[in-house]
């Protein structure tokens, strides 16, 4: 996020006065995070928090509840007249559906790929590049995890054929909700061929349905798209559309059930593979963690100031605030309430266990 600064507006009062002549002294501060993707992907958060509350999932609830509560900002020095919010610490809950944590586990993919994938170009100038989607028809939601399991196999089988072109590769698995409680998984892949593939070798998509489909073993043409990216293109370009989330928020939202079934089955899959060359490039890519993700960057320099915004859960904002003890107490209160509820469900199955256990005993007194 980036501010300008003013010289109509001195938060001296609040603000340490700077020894710098173009210190953030006279920076009109914004109170809230409003239109930005913190606030919107927290707002997210607190609907995905809804549907996991009171399931078998409850855990995520309970973690998503604390998840980036407090975002503290660095004012860093940008072009120009121009201040920039870095983010300097946060507390992420690192549930998978996290709308928060994807969107976070999002940026550190791309931001890998934009770092490496030029350093490919770089060392394999004359190579070509295609961008594929290989899907197949919707299933029920409760069989997304077998059908995902032989797509996987599948592709992997089509990698080892004598025709498969590509000497490197990067694999996304996306899977969008469709009507009746189904869901649509697909692959979008970049491929790496060499420069003679287009005209040795060169594979049409008719070509491509019949090998996807005799490796996924259907009764029907699957629809594949394939695109050749331009000659004077970087693969960079692709990133967006081929390192976006697994599921979409609003797919995520839309219907509970289907929600906690998607759970379920995508629970400890991998969503990012890589093969061939890219493999060594893209290492990092093939881990879901979110653990190396920079959260903020160098420490305060002389221009430095922090600001703190807090979540509001009851009216579903960030807001700035100096008082970083409130949001810490909030924090302890949130921590209190998830404590009490594995209290009361444990005074729950004690309860259970011991009715049971009552019977039991009642019902060999009377046989005996």
């Amino acid at each position: 996020m980036t501010f300008r600064k003013t010289e109509n507006i001195d938060l001296s009062a609040s603000i340490e006065q700077s020894s710098q002549p173009n210190s953030i002294d006279r920076l009109l501060l914004p109170d809230n995070l409003h239109d930005t993707p913190w606030e919107k992907h927290r707002r997210f958060a607190d609907r995905v928090m809804s549907h996991y509350a009171g399931s078998k999932f409850d855990r995520y609830a309970e973690r998503i509840a604390l998840c980036s509560q407090l975002l503290e900002f660095d004012l860093k020095a940008a072009d120009g007249d121009a201040l920039k919010f870095q983010l300097r610490s946060a507390r992420f809950c690192r549930v998978r559906h996290c709308p928060v944590c994807q969107w976070r586990r999002s940026l550190r993919w791309k931001a890998k790929a934009y770092q490496v994938l030029p350093k490919v170009v770089e060392q394999y100038p004359t190579h070509r590049w295609l961008f594929m989607t290989l899907t197949q028809k919707n299933i029920h939601i409760t069989e997304l995890r077998n059908t995902l399991t032989e797509m996987n196999k599948s592709f992997k089988q089509m990698v080892g054929r004598k025709m498969f072109p590509a000497i490197g590769w990067l694999k996304a698995t996306e899977v969008t909700r469709g009507k009746y409680e189904t869901a649509h998984p697909h692959f979008h892949c970049l491929l790496m061929v060499r420069a003679s593939y287009f005209s040795h070798g060169y594979i049409k998509q008719s070509e491509w349905v019949e090998q996807w489909r005799d490796c996924l073993r259907l009764d029907y043409n699957p629809i594949i798209d394939i695109r050749a990216v331009k000659k004077d293109l970087n693969p960079s370009v692709l990133i967006p559309e081929l390192l976006k989330y697994c599921t979409k928020e609003s797919d995520m939202v839309a219907d509970r059930e289907w929600f906690l079934e998607l759970t379920q089955q995508l629970h400890n899959m991998r969503a990012i593979s890589t093969g061939g060359i890219l493999k060594e490039y893209l290492r990092e890519l093939d881990s879901d963690s979110i653990e190396s993700v920079e959260i903020g960057g160098d420490k305060t320099g002389e221009e430095g100031r922090q600001l703190l915004f807090g979540w509001q859960q009851s009216n579903h904002k960030y807001k700035a605030t100096t008082y970083q003890a409130e949001i810490v107490l909030r924090l302890v209160t949130i921590a209190a309430q998830s404590i009490y509820y594995y209290l009361i469900r444990l005074f729950f199955l004690i309860s259970i266990s011991s009715l049971i256990i009552s019977r039991v005993i009642f019902a060999n007194d009377r046989i005996w």
